[in-house]
Parts: structure tokens; C-alpha cells; sequence
């Protein structure tokens, strides 16, 4: 004989999905597994309930983070604008001379001046970024 079915108040679902809780939060508050839920989704109803107080629960965050943001709310019109607008922050990582100019290199570098260890360490480092010879 099956188990009887388990009784589930939409209510009490409505109340967890709109605060965004996770199947496995909402099983947990629930008393059921997880596998539970994610059969009771296949029906229309609860799945309805679902997603629809989901949804209402995103649009309270958002009406809340752009009431933050219009009452001055830096970070929020920053979190607001990079998430809907597309801004991001820029880093730029290029080495450049006075006033944006190339690095300038004076000349050759003198090979003879450096010391044996230094030769061996150019050696070293050429070694791992040059292809190997093919003859």
C-alpha cells in the first residue's frame, strides 16, 4: 500500500517562494524531501504557485533596490547599473611612460655587463618561452 500523500499548504509555499528559499529549503520548512517537491512541481497548480510568488519576491527585491538607489544609495545605483545597464569597472593593466607614452628602451641592452648568474637566469627563462629547435 503507497504512503498517503503528503499535505502541502500553497500558502505556506507562496510565503517561502517568494522569499526566494531553495527546494531544499522549502522540502526542510515543509517536513518533506526535496524529491517531493520536485514531483509536486510537475503539477500545474503548485508549480504556478511557485513560480509566481518567485517572481513577485525578485520584483519586491528590485522595487526595494531602486528605492534605495533614488534615495541616494550609492552602492545600489552602482549594483543597479552594472546588473540592468550593463556598467563595469574597467581595470587597466597596461604599463605605459610620462603622460601615456611607450615605455622608452635606450639602445641595446649590454650583454657583457651582466654577471654569469644573470646570464644563466636569461638562459633559463628563454629556454621555457622559446619553442625547441627543429632541425
Amino acid at each position: 500500500m503507497p504512503r498517503p500523500k503528503t499535505k502541502i499548504d500553497l500558502t505556506e509555499l507562496e510565503k517561502l517562494c517568494v522569499m526566494q528559499c531553495t527546494d531544499a529549503e522549502v522540502a526542510a520548512f515543509l517536513g518533506v524531501s526535496t524529491k517531493t517537491i520536485e514531483r509536486r512541481r510537475q503539477l500545474t497548480k503548485f508549480r504556478e504557485v511557485m513560480d509566481q510568488a518567485r517572481a513577485k519576491g525578485r520584483v519586491s527585491v528590485r522595487r526595494y533596490l531602486f528605492r534605495l538607489a533614488a534615495n541616494g544609495n550609492i552602492a545600489a545605483a552602482i549594483f543597479l547599473a552594472k546588473n540592468l545597464l550593463g556598467y563595469k569597472d574597467v581595470v587597466s593593466n597596461e604599463h605605459s611612460g610620462p603622460d601615456g607614452a611607450p615605455i622608452q628602451i635606450e639602445g641595446k641592452p649590454n650583454l657583457s655587463e651582466l654577471s654569469n648568474e644573470e646570464l644563466e637566469q636569461l638562459r633559463s627563462i628563454a629556454a621555457k618561452t622559446l619553442p625547441p629547435d627543429r632541425d
